[in-house]
């Protein structure tokens, strides 16, 4: 079947929306420097027009190519490995419609390798890791208008950076505490507080590479009471939100 590229020539007209068919998306995604990128455990990507996902979901298949093969000792320490590769992953995307099918793309992907990877353990497929998945992915594929750096309601386009906490090599579970930044705050290289919300308190921004340059990270946004900041959680737990009040 024929791969649609347009939606409509008024798309087209109005936003320039034209999809970029898949062989060339793999044959991007090869160029060595990002294809070794993609092999990186840690390494972030950014997408600042998402689309339906075509770039976001060949790279996260390829990450999680590479965690089944180096990750994946238990079902356990996939399940851990594979939510933090998602983690890492973030897209911007003006229109509603293709920001819907991104993250609904970007989910049936990590659900199909965790259900394979869950049956060939012989494990359970655990709704709190499913969860999280989906947290992570509302996070960090939001709609906005990444030239302007807003929502189309004029709010700031916020990501969230998931830092694992004290992670050594060969650990099964792993430890994230998230922390939100604004775009305008990832220009500014703001520094935040480790938890902190947009509007709240100031970590180090993270190093960020876009499909064609190297670029830097992210957050989402919260109305938060003050002094209120995300609680260090296991990766597999962020979907519960836990927040902290910590004193100034």
């Amino acid at each position: 079947m024929d791969e649609r590229l347009i939606k409509s020539k008024a798309r087209v007209q109005k936003h320039g929306e034209v999809f970029t068919p898949k062989w060339l998306v793999k044959k991007m995604l090869d160029v060595p420097e990002i294809k070794a990128a993609t092999d990186n455990l840690y390494q972030t990507f950014l997408e600042p027009a998402a689309g339906e996902g075509a770039f976001l979901v060949e790279i996260l298949k390829r990450k999680l190519i590479m965690v089944k093969d180096s990750y994946n000792n238990s079902l356990a320490m996939y399940e851990n490995y594979s939510l933090l590769a998602l983690s890492t992953i973030y897209g911007i995307e003006l229109l509603e419609d293709n920001l819907a099918s991104c993250q609904d793309h970007l989910y049936d992907i990590y659900e199909d390798f965790y259900r394979t990877q869950a049956d060939q353990h012989g494990g359970r497929f655990k709704t709190k890791v499913r969860e999280s998945a989906r947290t992570i992915i509302e996070a960090n594929i939001v709609q906005g208008d990444f030239l302007k750096r807003e929502t189309n309601l004029g709010a700031p386009v916020v990501f969230s950076e998931w830092t694992p906490i004290q992670m050594k090599a060969g650990d099964t579970f792993i430890t994230v505490q998230r922390t939100e930044y604004s775009l305008d705050e990832i220009y500014d290289q703001v520094d935040k507080i480790p938890g902190a919300l947009v509007d709240s308190q100031a970590s180090p921004a993270f190093e960020q590479l876009s499909l064609f340059d190297v670029f830097e990270p992210v957050s989402e946004p919260g109305d938060q009471e003050p002094n209120q900041y995300y609680s260090p959680v296991r990766i597999s737990d962020v979907y519960r939100l836990e927040m902290e009040t910590r004193d100034e």
